[in-house]
């Protein structure tokens, strides 16, 4: 098994443990707390939709404007 491999192998074993950790962090909760933890998950989604809805507008943007010059 050379390096590379190797290194592969850790981080998938620590994305497990992490995994494992937060599902019984989850189990754990509270219901109060669980709310809070989806509302802040999707206000975070919602973040993310609108970047991304905003970056495609200006990638669309420029992409007309580069159109028209070339025109």
């Amino acid at each position: 098994m050379n390096r590379q491999q190797k290194t592969g192998l850790i981080a998938l074993i620590g994305a497990g443990i992490a995994g494992g950790l937060a599902y019984w962090k989850y189990k754990t909760m509270s219901p109060e707390q669980k709310a809070e933890l989806k509302s802040r998950v999707n206000n975070a989604g919602d973040k993310i939709k609108e970047t991304a809805g905003d970056i495609e507008k200006s990638i669309s943007d420029k992409y007309a404007e580069l159109k028209r010059k070339a025109s």
